[in-house]
């Protein structure tokens, strides 16, 4: 019985430490929400998991320890939703990153976005007025398109060396022109139209050279914010699922250690009855 609660508290533990990177995966969507993606509600329901698990596993470590049947009967059924709840997590994510992706163009390295590629809920979400007023002002307040200048000599990088750069999708959706609109080249944020429009597309007319507004209304702003949701998301995801996969296997090796550990107390309780049962009569009939 003794091996068993040590096992059982010893699997408390693991499961305590598996709840930090979780955690600290929450932490990191929270710190991008406030820098980068700018969606700051995200990162909520992964934060709310881990500082679960967190108690969770610490209530099951004192029921192990001292032996308490109801805190281990509320850790196991605890885990079990918080298992459960990670699943559904994980399913969500990959459902509202599923679609869209950059797309490549020609003589560049990196990558244009556009809005027709993503749908669902999270680009709904992401593409109405009441949030992307948010978004837009969140992405503009970051200064992530001001950090893009480079200087080479004094002058602005040339054309040729910014076209080898690899942007991140905001930068490439949010802080220069899509390139179908065949905007000039003048530095990374400001692009002059040439004379004419070569392309239909209404962010060529949204695009603005004033350093507070560029393409922070675009569509292709909107997509790049989808993207890099979609790859801050998928890297929680992949660690998520890592956890997960060992928060089960602890889960069913506790649980058949609990059970054991039931099993051995009805034979303590019930010992003495048996040995009684057992023992031959002094009569010898």
């Amino acid at each position: 019985m003794r091996t068993s609660n040590h096992l059982i508290g010893f699997l408390n533990f693991l499961t305590f430490l598996l709840s930090i990177p979780i955690l600290g995966g929450g932490i990191w969507l929270s710190s991008r929400a406030n820098t980068t993606d700018c969606m700051q509600f995200l990162q909520w329901p992964l934060i709310l998991i881990g500082v679960s698990i967190m108690v969770v596993s610490l209530a099951g470590f004192a029921g192990a320890c001292y032996r308490n049947t109801f805190l281990m009967y509320l850790y196991l059924w605890a885990m079990f939703f918080i298992i459960a709840t990670l699943v559904g997590f994980v399913i969500f994510a990959y459902a509202v990153t599923d679609k869209g992706s950059g797309r490549p163009v020609m003589n560049r390295v990196y990558l244009d976005y556009s809005l027709q590629d993503y749908s669902g809920w999270l680009a709904e979400r992401v593409a109405s007025r009441k949030y992307w007023s948010k978004i837009g002002s969140c992405i503009r307040d970051s200064h992530v398109c001001r950090k893009m200048g480079r200087n080479i000599g004094g002058a602005p990088e040339s054309a040729e060396l910014f076209y080898l750069r690899k942007l991140t999708p905001i930068e490439s959706g949010c802080c220069k022109p899509p390139t179908s609109c065949g905007f000039t080249y003048i530095n990374e944020t400001f692009w002059t139209s040439g004379g004419g429009l070569t392309s239909n597309d209404p962010d060529c007319t949204r695009w603005n050279n004033d350093q507070s507004q560029l393409c922070y209304m675009c569509n292709s702003c909107k997509a790049g914010v989808l993207a890099s949701l979609k790859k801050s998301w998928r890297k929680v995801c992949v660690i998520n699922i890592v956890i997960l996969i060992i928060m089960v296997i602890l889960y069913v090796v506790a649980c058949g250690a609990f059970r054991h550990n039931k099993q051995n107390d009805n034979d303590e309780a019930y010992g003495e009855t048996r040995m009684e049962k057992a023992r031959p009569s002094r009569l010898g009939f």
